[in-house]
């Protein structure tokens, strides 16, 4: 399921760029510094979301994924009822 969450969120991602990158309003400069910056938190949240999975750490993972907003409550849908209630819980702290 990480593959296709993953693909699905930098594809909402690189949408965001496309649309930064063709902001007739702001510079080329402006532009190209507004895109590093977002690549940069985007990175971050890849890192945040994606790097150490395991299976002890799997609720974990499923937290930060759904308050990233790369797993959607439709996502949540296949896993527990427990774990979903967790998510969604948490989302709201």
């Amino acid at each position: 399921m990480v593959p296709e969450l993953r693909e699905r969120y930098l594809c909402a991602r690189n949408e965001e760029l496309r649309s930064i990158l063709n902001d007739s309003a702001r510079s080329p400069t402006e532009r190209f510094w507004d895109v590093e910056e977002r690549t940069q938190a985007i990175a971050e949240i890849l890192r945040d979301c994606l790097d150490g999975h395991s299976r002890s750490k799997m609720e974990l993972f499923i937290m930060v994924m759904f308050n990233h907003g790369m797993m959607t409550a439709d996502d949540l849908d296949a896993f527990s009822s427990e774990i979903r209630e967790q998510a969604l819980r948490r989302s709201t702290l």
